[in-house]
């Protein structure tokens, strides 16, 4: 798995999405991130390169073919099971979704890396990931650390596995963004989705330069 040979950085990438259940107004940023990967703090250097990491990370995959095209489907799909919904949601969905179900292929093909990951996040300083977060950006909150914890605590990527689970955690995210929650009937199409991200997986976790950081999942 990338990155678990330095497990406080590898934490580190889910720091933007810690920060959006903790207080969607802090953001990690990029730019604020980059002023200390030469931080003579071993810890600020590593938090920063885990959110950096993320930031990267984020921009290539959204940014390929097979994501939009994907997200697109998916979209128009939601549509048409959920009339008068021609909004901002179904497009949202579909790009949680991919998420979501990547990271439940993983775990299924080998659920030692949920349990790799989650005893990786265990053994780190959370109080460490607020204090450098907090640093980073400009913006102190005392809740960080305890969020961190509950994450390691609910392990909800292992709930990806199910679709009822997946629906619940989804229809989370949904009360977070203060967005409408998603019926059960979607039950039933979520099967089709899965099948449909899963045969774009590979294209889905190749960067445009063509590297394969992910090949052994595959």
């Amino acid at each position: 798995m990338p990155y678990f040979d330095t497990p406080l950085l590898a934490s580190c990438t889910a720091v933007p999405d810690w920060l959006s259940v903790v207080d969607r107004k802090i953001r990690a940023r990029g730019k604020l991130a980059s002023q200390f990967l030469d931080s003579d703090d071993e810890s600020l250097r590593l938090v920063a390169s885990g959110i950096i990491r993320h930031i990267e990370d984020d921009k290539w995959f959204h940014g390929t073919q097979a994501f939009v095209e994907t997200n697109m489907r998916l979209a128009v799909e939601l549509r048409d099971l959920l009339p008068g919904d021609a909004g901002f949601r179904p497009t949202f969905v579909g790009h949680i979704l991919i998420e979501m179900l990547l990271d439940a292929f993983w775990i299924r093909d080998d659920p030692s890396i949920g349990e790799r990951y989650y005893a990786m996040l265990d053994d780190v300083s959370h109080q460490d990931i607020q204090r450098c977060v907090n640093q980073i950006t400009g913006k102190p909150t005392d809740e960080l650390q305890a969020t961190v914890g509950r994450f390691v605590e609910m392990r909800f990527l292992f709930d990806y596995l199910e679709h009822d689970r997946l629906l619940f955690r989804l229809n989370q995210v949904m009360k977070r963004v203060k967005l409408a929650p998603l019926p059960d009937s979607l039950l039933d199409w979520l099967p089709g989705a899965s099948k449909l991200i899963e045969s774009r997986r590979e294209r889905l976790l190749t960067p445009p330069d063509g590297s394969v950081p992910f090949a052994a999942f595959f």
